[in-house]
């Protein structure tokens, strides 16, 4: 796979990197896949070899339906990647997708780190960020065999106790 474009950054993922190369070119297909052990049925992110949980290598790529709930955020004041200093602030956000949830623990889920932007892949405004709103997966084609999944709002009421860093 040869270097991808975004934001005027080159992304390079090494040729010896089978999981995010796969992670990224299934993505171009619009669907969420994820990595769900052979051995107890629970999915990972990121997409590692091994099981975090029984330890097993034994693994399938899974589709999941890309829904869920903010479970923590964070506001990038000032950007280090220089593609992103026109975008700050902005936001980057812990989904807690709704497949798996309290699976491991109660403590434990199924959560992912993306961006939250707008339907037009811009930043989502600070204002609209809260911890409980429910959000859902897009993809951001960048190249024929690779897309960037990405989670804007959505309309659905939020879950639990909605909360926003004060400022």
């Amino acid at each position: 796979m040869p270097s991808v474009e975004y934001r005027g950054m080159s992304l390079v993922i090494p040729e010896n990197d089978s999981e995010w190369r796969e992670h990224f070119r299934l993505a171009r297909s619009h669907r969420l896949m994820l990595r769900a052990c052979a051995a107890c049925g629970l999915m990972r992110y990121p997409p590692s070899h091994g099981c975090p949980w029984c330890a097993s290598l034994r693994w399938a790529w899974r589709e999941v339906g890309g829904r869920g709930a903010i479970h923590s955020y964070e506001i990038v004041v000032h950007a280090i990647q220089p593609g992103f200093k026109d975008w700050a602030p902005y936001p980057v956000v812990l989904v807690e997708l709704d497949e798996q949830r309290g699976q491991p623990t109660e403590h434990e889920a199924l959560r992912i780190v993306a961006n939250l932007v707008t339907p037009d892949f811009r930043p989502e405004a600070e204002a609209s960020v809260a911890i409980g709103r429910r959000v859902r997966v897009v993809f951001q084609d960048l190249a024929e065999d690779f897309a960037l999944p990405q989670f804007v709002l959505t309309d659905e009421p939020p879950e639990g106790r909605v909360w926003r860093f004060p400022g």
